[in-house]
């Protein structure tokens, strides 16, 4: 083997060199490798000796011994390297070139089908995502529609329901309408029943005489009785007025709900359609088309405003009908009602009082057992007292006498300790009991004064019960037109 450069030397013409004592470097071999030119075609042309030649001398390698590179072997043994090359003849790359280039092919050929592997998991990834994006954006689409569907329904429901409300209702304000016109009754019985009620219940006393129920419907009655004929006509005028509310109310929900059906058609029909439907074509620009005149929240604002209407006039012809059922059937159907409304304030009212009679009846027995019982306490604390300070005086007895021991047998043993704690024990339980008996005896007045005050109420109570159950309740059981007025109501309603 010869360095790349060196002239080739006859071996007859001068005697063998001695061997080297040292070879190349591997780092000195390969940056003379690295600085060599690789041959080009145009260097056959020229002289026998490259330049090369030059870059290759100057580099001064320094050898190192044969005997490294041939492990095993003597020195005299070691058969010099000689250039089989014919003269004339140069290589036109280095075998690091060589390794280099294969090098670089395997890792551009690595690198290459790397990225094509990568390629194909993206493009792989990517048709995923793709046919995961569209399945999802139709499912989206799809469950949107379902929503939409289901809140159509909703609001579908929603309407019937209020629909058949408002039709009632309308029916109902109708009936009291034509009920209106023949209303005729009495009132000078019913007025003076409850006059001579009101000025009965004046004869409460103490906190019974109160502005309860019983006084307003009483009010309320003889003011009925009294505006009955001046309402008549006005209270035809306003039925009259809601039944046109009621109506326009109601061809409102009858055209809201005739769009919603036809909207719920359409899109249950979108909410049914599959990539395999027959009924699916390409529309082209469609999407571009916005005809809708409305959001999600202005369209549910709108049924749910006439929804809203509905029920306000619903409300209001509700109202209308509960304040003008006393003026149905005329005079005598109105003071019924307001004398059945009476009737039930007094009976609520005696209830009430009867309730209150019994509960203070209950107090007042419990306080007096309370009294026997604090009294007993009271009478057991004294006793508890009285043995307390009999121990007390025992332990100070012997605390006293202990004072008397002599010299070192004033001793503060376990005794003088004890007796100390038991003393001041005592004298705390003392403190206590003492804080119970005037905690009882103050208790005790007040159960005293309990016991006055729920006896004075209870002879109120009775008085209270006696007016209005016995005269009150007496004279409008005793009414003399009441089977007269449930006979006309019972004619009205049916």
């Amino acid at each position: 083997m010869e360095l790349y450069g060196y002239p080739l030397k006859a071996k007859f013409n001068q005697p063998r060199p001695p061997p080297p004592k040292v070879l190349p470097a591997a780092s000195t071999a390969a940056a003379s490798y690295k600085n060599c030119v690789p041959c080009h075609p145009e260097s056959f042309t020229m002289p026998w000796m490259p330049s090369s030649y030059y870059k290759a001398a100057a580099l001064n390698p320094t050898l190192a011994p044969l005997a490294e590179n041939f492990p095993g072997l003597p020195p005299t043994k070691i058969v010099p390297f000689i250039s089989e090359k014919p003269s004339g003849v140069f290589s036109r790359h280095t075998l690091d070139d060589w390794h280099r280039s294969n090098m670089t092919n395997y890792k551009e050929s690595e690198t290459t089908r790397h990225n094509a592997e990568r390629l194909r998991a993206d493009l792989n990834r990517a048709i995923k995502d793709v046919y995961q994006q569209a399945k999802r954006s139709q499912g989206e689409s799809t469950r949107n529609l379902g929503e939409r569907v289901n809140d159509i329904e909703y609001w579908k429901s929603e309407l019937c329901v209020e629909l058949d409300a408002m039709i009632r209702e309308t029916n109902s304000l109708a009936d009291m309408q034509k009920r209106l016109e023949r209303a005729l009754a009495d009132t000078e019985g019913p007025f003076q029943v409850a006059h001579k009620c009101l000025l009965h219940r004046e004869k409460r006393m103490g906190i019974d005489l109160v502005n309860d129920d019983v006084e307003k419907q009483l009010v309320t009655e003889i003011k009925i009785i009294k505006s009955c004929r001046e309402r008549l006509q006005q209270c035809l005028d306003t039925v009259n007025a809601q039944l046109m509310c009621n109506k326009e109310a109601r061809q409102e929900l009858e055209k809201d709900l005739a769009d919603k059906q036809m909207g719920h058609h359409i899109d249950s029909k979108c909410y049914q359609l599959k990539d395999t439907s027959r009924d699916i074509h390409f529309f082209k620009g469609v999407e571009r088309i916005d005809a809708t005149v409305s959001v999600p929240e202005t369209w549910a604002r709108f049924t749910d405003n006439n929804i809203f209407r509905s029920q306000s006039a619903r409300a209001a012809s509700a109202k209308l009908r509960a304040s003008t059922e006393s003026l149905l059937m005329g005079t005598a159907d109105e003071m019924w009602r307001q004398f059945s409304k009476v009737n039930d304030a007094f009976t609520s009212r005696i209830t009430e009082t009867a309730n209150a009679k019994s509960k203070i009846q209950t107090h007042l027995a419990k306080t007096r057992q309370e009294i026997f019982q604090i009294e007993t306490k009271i009478q057991v604390i004294q006793k508890t007292i009285k043995d307390k300070e009999a121990q007390l005086k025992v332990a100070q007895t012997r605390l006293d006498e202990r004072t008397r021991r002599p010299n070192v047998e004033l001793c503060r043993d376990a005794a003088q300790i004890r007796l100390v704690q038991e003393v001041n024990e005592i004298n705390e339980t003392l403190r206590n009991l003492h804080q119970c008996l005037r905690a009882s005896e103050d208790m005790l007045q007040m159960l005293v004064r309990s016991k006055g005050v729920l006896e004075q109420d209870l002879v109120v109570k009775n008085n209270s019960l006696f007016i209005d159950q016995e005269r009150c309740m007496g004279m409008r059981k005793s009414y003399p037109s009441t089977v007269q007025i449930l006979g006309y109501v019972s004619a009205g309603l049916t």
